[in-house]
């Protein structure tokens, strides 16, 4: 969000917005965020996953305890260069467990080469405490009371280091509590200009999605709206 937000457009976005069609789509993107007396807890839906992970691998230095699931269409364990824990497909979804000591950066290196994979990763150090749930993300899926809406369970992160606050919360400078959700209204599909000569495939991986962001905050009790227009 903070990179749609400042106007940057990549490659990262553009596959995570490849799955909504036109229309309106409420409570996507939720960040719900708590001051506690040692760390600032963050919590968020599944849509964060790889850059929440990604912001915070950057910040870690020396091998590092890292356990998860993997998630791909295709079967990737020759080529990740870790050991698997537990291989498993189910109707076309493979999942690999890992749980391993790591390099950060092997994993960044694995995520920039597979920007399509889904990586559910929890590790643990003295600054930074990750926690995904280790599955496939399911779209769209209510809370158990269905008044509240979808739960930012997914991910959960504690930490104090100011970078990687400011990633999430980039437009709050002070609070006690914080609940963020999205709106996403695709008004178009921008297919590419070459369309007659593409597969069907590659029309639908280049063809790119346009409208409109509402960024509805909740800091401390006072509702804020921003909203950006978007080409992804």
């Amino acid at each position: 969000m903070k990179k749609i937000f400042e106007g940057i457009i990549d490659e990262e976005i553009h596959n995570d917005f490849m799955k909504f069609s036109r229309g309106e789509f409420k409570d996507k993107y939720i960040i719900e965020a708590k001051k506690q007396a040692k760390k600032t807890t963050i919590k968020t839906t599944a849509e964060f996953t790889n850059s929440i992970e990604r912001i915070c691998l950057q910040n870690l230095s020396g091998p590092t305890e890292i356990r998860g699931v993997i998630v791909s269409t295709t079967d990737l364990s020759e080529e990740l260069g870790l050991p698997i824990k537990k291989k498993s497909n189910f109707q076309g979804v493979r999942k690999l467990e890992i749980d391993t000591e790591v390099e950060p950066q092997k994993i960044l290196d694995l995520m920039e080469k597979y920007p399509k994979v889904f990586f559910a990763l929890t590790f643990k150090t003295e600054e930074i405490e990750l926690k995904v749930k280790p599955k496939a993300p399911k779209s769209g899926k209510p809370g158990k009371a269905k008044e509240e809406g979808p739960k930012a369970d997914f991910c959960t992160l504690k930490t104090n280091n100011p970078k990687i606050i400011n990633e999430l919360l980039f437009d709050i400078s002070d609070f006690q509590t914080v609940r963020i959700a999205h709106t996403i209204s695709i008004t178009d599909i921008v297919y590419p200009d070459n369309m007659e000569s593409l597969s069907p495939k590659e029309v639908r991986e280049q063809a790119k999605r346009k409208g409109i962001i509402t960024r509805n905050s909740i800091v401390d009790g006072r509702d804020f709206i921003s909203k950006k227009d978007f080409v992804a």
